[in-house]
């Protein structure tokens, strides 16, 4: 809140303070010299940024993934946030790249843009905050006069983003389930999703309320049709009511 109490007043402020906003975005040599799409020739820079933004992805991974901190996953969206830690680590490298090519007061603008992401928009999940970030970046650098940065910035997110939805987490609930019947039907459903390719990531069953739940990724973002047909030929004596969610 304080970005943007700070932008605001800039905005608002007469005369001097307006000046003082003015000459805040201006080098010691005058205003910010905008590469722009000569930047395609300096084949350096690209490749400098671009080894920036793998190894901050690598790095987030490492910690994202560290193998001694195993997680009890009882959310559907907690089953991703190692995606979305990669995904931070990314954005923190594009920033730095921005930040090391123009100065100090980039960090200043960032700063206050995601103050109005973080207390102004309404997203679902951190996951479409991230992606909200990146989209953001990728125009704050293309206004800047960076085509060639904005270009690796998108195609390396748009990657991304293909590899980490390739196999959706979905929720599968069964409820009212064949009373004291609970453990047989769990059994069958769970046969049914490795079967069809789906990975079992946690597996709930309440024999109090006879249901059976499960949280897994399917094979590819198609195969949701495939696996219904498969759900709807279930015998009556273990079949209950599906309800699906999918992150």
């Amino acid at each position: 809140m304080r970005g943007l109490g700070l932008f605001l007043a800039l905005v608002l402020a007469p005369g001097v303070a307006w000046a003082s906003a003015q000459g805040l975005f201006d080098t010691p040599d005058g205003p910010l010299v905008a590469v722009g799409w000569a930047g395609f020739r300096d084949l350096h820079f690209m490749a400098d940024s671009l080894a920036a933004l793998l190894l901050a992805t690598a790095l987030g991974a490492l910690i994202a993934y560290h193998p001694s901190a195993p997680r009890t996953v009882n959310k559907l969206h907690e089953v991703d946030m190692p995606k979305v830690y990669i995904m931070y680590a990314f954005i923190g490298a594009v920033i730095g790249v921005t930040v090391r090519e123009f100065g100090m007061v980039i960090g200043v603008v960032v700063f206050g843009i995601g103050g109005l992401i973080r207390f102004r928009t309404d997203t679902d999940s951190t996951r479409d905050t991230g992606r909200l970030i990146i989209v953001t970046l990728t125009g704050l650098i293309a206004g800047l006069g960076l085509p060639h940065l904005a270009v690796i910035t998108s195609l390396f997110a748009f990657s991304l983003i293909y590899v980490f939805d390739s196999r959706p987490v979905c929720r599968l609930k069964v409820d009212r389930l064949p009373a004291g019947r609970t453990a047989e039907a769990a059994d069958l459903y769970r046969g049914l999703l490795r079967d069809q390719g789906c990975r079992i990531i946690t597996e709930h069953k309440l024999f109090g309320k006879d249901r059976v739940e499960f949280i897994f990724r399917q094979p590819r973002p198609g195969a949701r049709d495939a696996l219904q047909a498969a759900l709807a030929g279930v015998p009556p004596e273990l079949r209950g009511e599906i309800d699906w969610e999918v992150e």
